[in-house]
């Protein structure tokens, strides 16, 4: 059984079909891809899957469990995080900061947690932990707001690891890169699988299929096609569109 799976979702926003007949399985330990087109409904599904939106049919299990409309609160808890595309950090606090308030120690003493933590060694030096793995060794007393871009890319990434996911969601990690600091993302997103299971919604296509392990390509509100990098190349309808010049680039 995956660890995470998806199956029949349908979500309509009045009289738009936004997604129709959605299933997907996420294995653990993989990295899984999301992918399509601009409106193909990648991003409503991504809402639904992590619980921003309640699917009007279907259901959405973890770990066998139905958590299908449960709170982001309450699937965070469980041990799914995410990350999302517009960023959401603490600008005036330090980049370690950030990653402390994430901390489950800091979020079960509310919005003081941060404060009570001032003395507590060892949630400081799990956020420094943290901010290694994720490539911001020594930039730990820097305010968020004066980290460059893909800096501040990486710390949402590491405040999204300090809820101690067992599975990651990431939301257009890509956005806004350039080259050097995509190649930076790739090799930070392959050490990160040692760790946790990924879920990656991306439009860099050439990103995704150097890092996923599966993708499933959503387009009119449906998976249109599944399967590994090199399946998707040979598929005929891939192969035929612009996703598939991309992808052979």
């Amino acid at each position: 059984m995956a660890l995470f799976e998806a199956t029949h979702l349908h979500k309509r926003f009045g009289d738009q079909v936004v997604l129709e007949d959605i299933s997907l399985a996420f294995e653990e330990g993989q990295v899984s891809g999301i992918m399509g087109p601009n409106g193909a409904g990648k991003t409503t599904c991504f809402n639904v899957l992590t619980g921003r939106y309640k699917p009007d049919r279907g259901r959405v299990t973890f770990d066998g469990e139905d958590i299908t409309g449960v709170a982001p609160h309450r699937i965070v808890a469980k041990g799914i995080s995410r990350s999302f595309q517009i960023m959401t950090l603490f600008d005036e606090f330090t980049a370690l900061d950030n990653v402390v308030m994430a901390l489950p120690s800091t979020r079960r003493r509310g919005f003081d947690g941060l404060h009570a933590l001032d003395g507590d060694s060892a949630a400081q030096d799990r956020a420094a932990e943290i901010m290694g793995r994720v490539g911001l060794k020594g930039r730990e007393g820097v305010n968020a707001k004066s980290l460059s871009y893909g800096e501040r890319r990486a710390l949402e990434i590491g405040v999204a690891l300090a809820t101690e996911p067992r599975l990651l969601f990431v939301d257009e990690p890509t956005a806004g890169l350039g080259t050097e600091a995509t190649a930076r993302l790739t090799d930070l997103m392959r050490e990160l699988k040692r760790y946790t299971t990924i879920v990656v919604i991306e439009h860099d296509m050439r990103f995704l299929f150097a890092l996923a392990d599966k993708i499933s390509v959503i387009h009119w509100g449906q998976v249109i096609a599944q399967g590994t990098p090199d399946e998707l190349r040979a598929n005929r309808w891939v192969r035929r569109s612009n996703i598939g010049e991309l992808a052979n680039a």
